[in-house]
C-alpha cells in the first residue's frame, strides 16, 4: 500500500500567485493539493477574510487611492478598523513580490473565507476530485486584541460560524501560534482538529506541555525537525506537519523523513517529487 502524503498549499500557492487568492486557491486545486492552507483576520463588520496580515503588507499592497504603502506606514492600514466592503478595495496582486519572482501578477482582492468554502468546494466537486480539506490559521496576539482583531474567543467563534454554515467541521484544521486560541477551540469545539505552530527551538514535549493538551497536528518550521520529533509524533499519533518547504532538496529530505504531510509555497513541486518518489 502506497503511503499517501497531505500536500497542503501554503496560502494557495504563493510561489506561483497571489497568496490568499481565490486564483492561488483553484491553482493549488489544479495541481493537486490535498489541503489548502490560508490565515484568517477579522474586518470591523465582523467578516472573516483571508489575510496573513491585520493589516495591509507593503510587499502586496495597492492602497486604492494610489497612496503609497511601505514598511513603515503598513500598519496603519487596520483591516480590524475596516468595513469588508473597504477592504475590498485594495488589491493584493498587482505588485511585483520581492521573494517570488515567478509570482503571476493579476488584479485581485482578498477573499472572505465564506467565498474561498463556497468557490473550492464547487470547484472541486466539478473537477470530480476527492473533498478537500482546510488548514485556517487564527493569526492573533495578546497585543493585537481589540486593536488588530477582537479577543481570541470572539474570534475562533466567527471563525466556527462560517466553519458550521458550510458543514466542514470534519474537513477543517484550526492552526495558530497562539495557545489561547488552541486552548479555546479544544476547550468549546474539541470536535476541530487541531494545529500547533512551531517557531521556537524548545523540545516538543516542552511545546506540548505548554500548550496543555496534545493537538491532532505539530506543525513546526521544517529545519527544527530532528529524530526526537520524529520519535515523539510517532509514539504519540500526533500528525507532523512542517512549514514552509519549497526548495526541492528540502521537499525530497523532508518526504523522506516519513512526515504526514508537507506545507508549501510551490505545491507543484512537492507533487512532481511526491510522483517521482512513488514510480
Amino acid at each position: 500500500m502506497v503511503r499517501k502524503l497531505d500536500i497542503e498549499g501554503h496560502r494557495g500557492c504563493r510561489g506561483l500567485l497571489p497568496e490568499n487568492t481565490l486564483p492561488a486557491f483553484k491553482k493549488a486545486i489544479d495541481i493537486g493539493v490535498t489541503t489548502l492552507e490560508m490565515d484568517l483576520a477579522i474586518t470591523s463588520d465582523s467578516v472573516v477574510i483571508v489575510s496573513h496580515e491585520p493589516f495591509f503588507n507593503y510587499e502586496i499592497s495597492t492602497h486604492p487611492e494610489g497612496d503609497s504603502v511601505t514598511s513603515n506606514n503598513h500598519l496603519q492600514f487596520n483591516i480590524y478598523q475596516m468595513t469588508f466592503e473597504e477592504v475590498q478595495k485594495w488589491d493584493v496582486g498587482m505588485k511585483l513580490h520581492p521573494r517570488f519572482p515567478e509570482q503571476e501578477k493579476i488584479e485581485v482582492t482578498k477573499p472572505s473565507l465564506e467565498e474561498v468554502f463556497t468557490f473550492a468546494e464547487a470547484y472541486a466537486k466539478e473537477k470530480g476530485i476527492d473533498p478537500l480539506y482546510y488548514n485556517i490559521e487564527i493569526k492573533s496576539s495578546p497585543k493585537g486584541d481589540n486593536l488588530y482583531h477582537p479577543e481570541v474567543g470572539r474570534f475562533a467563534d466567527l471563525v466556527m460560524e462560517v466553519v458550521m454554515r458550510n458543514g466542514l467541521e470534519e474537513r477543517v484544521i484550526l492552526q495558530s501560534f497562539d495557545l489561547r486560541a488552541l486552548r479555546y477551540m479544544d476547550e468549546t469545539y474539541p470536535e476541530i482538529a487541531t494545529a500547533l505552530l512551531i517557531s521556537n527551538e524548545k523540545s516538543i514535549s516542552d511545546n506540548i506541555a505548554e500548550l496543555g493538551f496534545k493537538p491532532d497536528i505539530y506543525s513546526p518550521s521544517f529545519d527544527l525537525i530532528d529524530q526526537v520529533v520524529l520519535d515523539y509524533c510517532s509514539a504519540e499519533d500526533i500528525k507532523l506537519i512542517p512549514w514552509t518547504v519549497n526548495e526541492e532538496e528540502d521537499i525530497r529530505s523532508i518526504i523522506n523523513k516519513g512526515v504526514y504531510g508537507i506545507i508549501s509555497d510551490y505545491p507543484d513541486r512537492v507533487v512532481k517529487i511526491w510522483n517521482e518518489l512513488n514510480q
